[in-house]
């Protein structure tokens, strides 16, 4: 049966009322003073309770980044939203709401525990096609060990545990009841065809995931290098995509083969500084792993010998404290102390040099870091322009054979005014992105 509005006028999450929840749920007596007079961070929250509230949506939850336990029973919650920034929640009850539909819980990827005991989560002949679709949703969560669906129409369907059982094989309770080995078996066996063709387009999906995974960390490597699309026609394509003028000369006779000729060589050399950027990168990467090693070093070997000289003052000076302690004439009490302070001295004296001499030495490596990139840079920039020898040539003096010649007489520098702008686009384009690095 669905809850009604009670006299109570429906509420929506706000800043107040979670305020309110959570100094009323935070520390008690001294430290609740204290943390009340402070404020408590939202983001410190790990435990929510707001049952009992009348709350119609669910809504500003976005602070509580850190929350493990969220408790929404008994309100009038009609759709599960607005959860997608808990991604560490691990326990939510949303019993005694008005929910029709498992959705919304997307990015809860650490959920263990999901009650939604008594709502309204659809039931239309036995198990319909978009009933099936929200169990099969919940098998993305593989942390899910507890859910709870009773007092739901789609509970009294006679298929409901053993679909349940075969969908969610992990499932260790359901409605608040072990679930045993026995009906795991038979649930299994029920609905094996069907879970056998759901594990297949679920490999599929995943398979194809893992590939677009791959693909963005192969482009990630490649914008690290400064070379991404250049392994292939992307760059030649998108100077010729809202190219009206040029689309239309590639109809014209003998044009659109000495455009794809063209478009080859651009390929080739494309390609040429695609390969030379990640071998670049490999050369910055392995000094900059030189540079932070040579760091590192420096650090541990600065640390060692501080507390070196700490031990051999306390090595020194354990005993003469003891003595202190037990001595009874003021005149020697005051005589020590004067030559510890002096070796007390000494030692802040030799601790402070060691870090200045760590300060000099960091600094000597970064600088020399900065060189070395520098240099690799300006090789890189250098190297790419020699891959094609007219892009320095502000007249394309050598590149000003007409198309119009016929073959015999423009040679290979036929219409390479257009390929030539196609280079200088591609150097300005490199030479940028080396210099945003």
């Amino acid at each position: 049966m669905q809850r009604l509005y009670d006299s109570v006028e429906p509420r929506v999450m706000d800043e107040d009322m979670l305020k309110l929840a959570v100094g009323e749920q935070g520390p008690q007596e001294e430290a609740g003073q204290l943390a009340r007079q402070e404020g408590i961070l939202f983001k410190d929250v790990v435990s929510l309770r707001l049952d009992f509230q009348n709350i119609l949506r669910i809504d500003s939850l976005w602070q509580f980044e850190n929350l493990r336990k969220l408790q929404l029973d008994n309100n009038i919650i009609e759709k599960i939203e607005g959860l997608e920034h808990l991604v560490h929640l691990v326990w939510l009850d949303l019993s005694f709401n008005n929910i029709e539909a498992i959705e919304g819980l997307d990015t809860l990827v650490n959920l263990e525990d999901l009650s939604l005991f008594n709502n309204q989560i659809t039931k239309i002949d036995s198990l319909d096609a978009l009933v099936k679709l929200q169990i099969i949703y919940l098998r993305r969560f593989k942390d899910l060990r507890s859910l709870s669906l009773s007092g739901n129409p789609i509970a009294e369907s006679e298929d409901y545990k053993m679909f349940i059982c075969a969908y969610l094989p992990d499932l260790v309770y359901l409605d608040f009841r072990r679930i045993d080995d026995h009906m795991k078996e038979l649930a299994e066996s029920k609905h094996q065809y069907s879970i056998d063709e759901l594990k297949h387009r679920e490999n599929l999906i995943q398979a194809r995931l893992d590939d677009e995974l791959a693909w963005q960390v192969e482009l990630e490597k490649h914008k690290a290098a400064f070379v991404e699309h250049l392994n292939g026609s992307f760059l030649f394509d998108s100077m010729y995509t809202e190219d009206v003028e040029g689309n239309k000369l590639a109809y014209l006779p003998g044009v659109g083969e000495l455009l794809q000729g063209y478009k080859d060589k651009f390929v080739i050399i494309c390609l040429n500084i695609f390969e030379y950027g990640l071998k670049q990168q490999e050369k910055r990467k392995l000094e900059l792993d030189t540079f932070n090693e040579c760091v590192k070093e420096a650090i541990q070997e600065n640390q060692e010998q501080g507390k070196h000289r700490i031990a051999e003052f306390e090595e020194k000076h354990l005993l003469s404290l003891n003595a202190i302690r037990e001595e009874s004439d003021l005149t020697n009490i005051e005589v020590r102390i004067v030559e510890y302070g002096e070796d007390i001295t000494e030692l802040f004296n030799v601790l402070m040099t060691l870090e200045m001499q760590l300060v000099e030495q960091l600094e000597e490596t970064i600088n020399m870091f900065e060189r070395n990139i520098m240099d690799l840079v300006a090789l890189f920039i250098e190297n790419v322009q020699s891959l094609y020898p007219f892009l320095d040539d502000p007249h394309g003096e050598v590149l000003l054979a007409p198309i119009s010649a016929p073959p015999a007489s423009r040679g290979t520098r036929g219409g390479a005014l257009a390929f030539f702008f196609f280079f200088k686009i591609l150097f300005i384009y490199f030479r940028e992105r080396a210099g945003a690095g």
